[in-house]
């Protein structure tokens, strides 16, 4: 599933060729998505301009006079810029046209959006409830302290939940964790204010150095520009379960946590 690092590798893809320009038109060949698109979007967007363009977690926000089209990648989903002439392909659902440039959504399973929202876009309920971006003064240390305490879920279970801090996906979570060197089994209660201080500094660096790289290397996501991501190349954990740890040697460990893949060593991580 396209994480943060994606969408906002996404974003800074798409926005220098859309941005300004007006939409000439928006072809819809597939509405049945995870919720249908509305039918009078067509009408809605014929003609404005886009002002701005901007992430909130994994949703992307395209800003109009009038409102504000909100589109998530799903867990396949991918937006590329093409050329008008290009021939659309099977799992190329919608169009945004911006005249020669097009906005061309790709979805295999069929798990995105693309909704319309009036009004203040953050205080629609797919939104509204979201924690912090990662990447804000609103992620603390302190913040996190505070979130954790009397806390018994498993702390990578814990920033994995999107209402609590946005973005954290399952390899961040992994990697974040094992450079703080906690156990992604440990009670969220039990960090002490210094734990905290490193996991804020290490998921601020993980996403960061990701978004810097083009996100991660997942078998679907591809970049607004149609290509790969190259983060799993740095990757000290994910993945990695049975090799050696970069620090200590010894074997990583590999165990489901709701059914999520997690690695970790048990030697460097308590």
């Amino acid at each position: 599933m396209p994480e943060l690092p994606e969408v906002e590798t996404t974003l800074r893809g798409i926005t220098p060729h859309i941005l300004g320009r007006q939409i000439t038109q928006v072809v819809v060949r597939q509405a049945r998505l995870r919720w249908p698109i509305p039918a009078e979007l067509t009408t809605l967007l014929a003609r404005r301009k886009l002002l701005a363009a901007s992430r909130r977690g994994k949703y992307l926000l395209l800003q109009f006079a009038h409102g504000h089209a909100l589109i998530h990648l799903g867990m396949s989903g991918s937006l590329r810029i093409v050329k008008a002439s290009d021939t659309p392909q099977l799992h190329d659902h919608f169009d945004l046209v911006f005249g020669d440039v097009v906005l061309r959504y790709c979805d295999p399973r069929r798990f995105g959006c693309l909704l319309w929202l009036e009004g203040g876009p953050l205080t629609h309920s797919l939104l509204t409830h979201l924690g912090p971006e990662p990447l804000t003064a609103d992620f603390t240390a302190d913040y996190l302290f505070q979130r954790t305490r009397r806390r018994s879920q498993a702390i990578k279970q814990f920033i994995m939940d999107s209402r609590v801090v946005v973005g954290v996906g399952n390899i961040y979570a992994n990697e974040s964790l094992f450079m703080s060197r906690i156990k992604p089994t440990r009670k969220a209660g039990s960090l002490t204010r210094k734990n905290c201080e490193d996991l804020v500094r290490d998921i601020q660096f993980v996403l960061q150095r990701s978004i810097d790289q083009g996100g991660t290397t997942l078998r679907d996501f591809v970049g607004g520009d149609g290509k790969p991501g190259y983060f799993k190349q740095q990757l000290l954990v994910y993945g990695r379960g049975g090799e050696a740890c970069a620090v200590c040697a010894k074997p990583l460990k590999e165990i489901r946590m709701n059914d999520r893949t997690t690695v970790y060593c048990t030697q460097c991580q308590k």
